[in-house]
């Protein structure tokens, strides 16, 4: 992951979520991510990626990805302003619903990738990655019209994700409401502590956010890693994160996404309101649209034992670059290596077709596939 950095390099100057203790407790390696120090997996207390991968596809897994943003827009009409600038088209939803969206620049680039939570025409609470908070934070303060605050509340909540086959039976037995449609949520209250629940997440199988208090998180945590141990799961780190929302195409900001590729490469033109009037980059992008992106997103599966990694070249038959990994793993589930790559479009490249990868020299085989590697259960 293009955010991480070696558990050397983790410092006590990185941030740290109200779950620190946890996870050292837990024998977690920690490493940078985003500017936290936070767990890439728990082998010391018998997990490591390929298990906690596992439970989560199998049973369920319980993360924390309290380094993600948090920040309100608050004020006659935050709605309106907030749809003015993110891409996606806000007045689809109703209170009580979120919605993932982009913030992109002027030329159409990607500032962040992040959910929309609608409490009310006034009152917008924004999730975005942990390293571009404070830019979008400032994007949208700047832009913000007379009588409407946007404001950065980074430390004020927790996130936990519970994720899998059996994450509803968690809040279940810890009597929080479960029975939400996918990308709405409830606030809801546990052991007299508010905490909200969305029916989201990262991995593509059922499951939540929940957004305690930052105070709260940590009794929060204890009380789902209790049930979660009960269920056969266990707590996971981003490492596995990481290979589940691979093994979904879902794109990390950074890698799949950033301010040189826009939504139409990344093949998220989905999260755009093409009909809106107004949002950032929206000249830059129907342009784009109109002309056809010089590349787009695509999936590939290796054919032997290479891992497609970020940044390695993707090769023609006739060994001419047709691309580049953007993000690649070694998927647990299907025991094959995965990625990402942009392709350019004017190769004539097509799902099906063979490809290599230069994997630090050697000639890997992969076939183009479309997303996802493994079946989806997010519905």
């Amino acid at each position: 992951m293009s955010e991480l950095a070696s558990e050397s390099e983790a410092t006590h100057d990185l941030l740290r979520s109200p779950l620190h203790d946890r996870h050292v407790a837990l024998g977690a390696k920690l490493a940078d991510f985003g500017g936290w120090e936070m767990p890439i997996e728990y082998t010391a207390s018998g997990g490591g990626v390929l298990k906690e991968h596992s439970a989560v596809r199998d049973a369920v897994g319980l993360f924390d990805v309290s380094h993600l943003g948090k920040a309100t827009v608050q004020g006659r009409g935050a709605r309106d302003f907030v749809n003015r600038c993110l891409s996606n088209d806000l007045g689809r939803i109703e209170p009580g619903q979120a919605q993932y969206t982009l913030c992109c620049d002027q030329s159409g680039g990607v500032v962040d990738d992040l959910i929309a939570y609608l409490v009310s025409d006034d009152d917008v609470f924004l999730v975005p990655n942990a390293a571009n908070t404070d830019e979008v934070v400032r994007r949208l303060a700047g832009a913000a019209p007379d009588g409407v605050e946007v404001t950065g509340r980074h430390r004020d909540f927790g996130v936990l994700a519970v994720q899998g086959p059996r994450a509803a039976d968690v809040l279940d037995r810890l009597g929080l409401p479960s029975a939400l449609n996918y990308m709405s949520y409830a606030d809801a209250a546990w052991d007299g502590r508010p905490v909200r629940i969305c029916r989201t997440g990262y991995t593509g199988e059922h499951g939540y956010e929940l957004l305690p208090r930052w105070d709260d998180a940590l009794p929060l945590w204890d009380a789902l890693a209790d049930v979660v141990r009960g269920l056969g799961g266990m707590p996971a780190g981003l490492g596995a994160r990481d290979t589940l929302r691979t093994e979904m195409g879902y794109p990390l900001h950074g890698q799949d996404l950033s301010l040189d590729i826009s939504p139409l490469q990344a093949r998220s033109g989905w999260a755009v309101g093409w009909k809106k009037e107004q949002f950032w980059g929206r000249d830059a992008l129907l342009a784009e649209k109109a002309a056809g992106p010089a590349r787009v997103l695509r999936g590939l599966e290796s054919l032997d034992r290479g891992i497609p990694r970020a940044h390695m070249p993707v090769l023609a038959a006739g060994g001419e670059t047709v691309g580049e990994v953007t993000s690649g793993t070694f998927s647990p589930t299907r025991r094959v290596g995965i990625g990402l790559a942009l392709i350019s479009t004017d190769s004539g490249v097509e799902d099906g077709d063979e490809l290599e990868v230069d994997v630090r020299g050697r000639r890997s085989k992969v076939r183009v596939v479309r997303p996802p590697f493994v079946e989806s259960h997010v519905r």
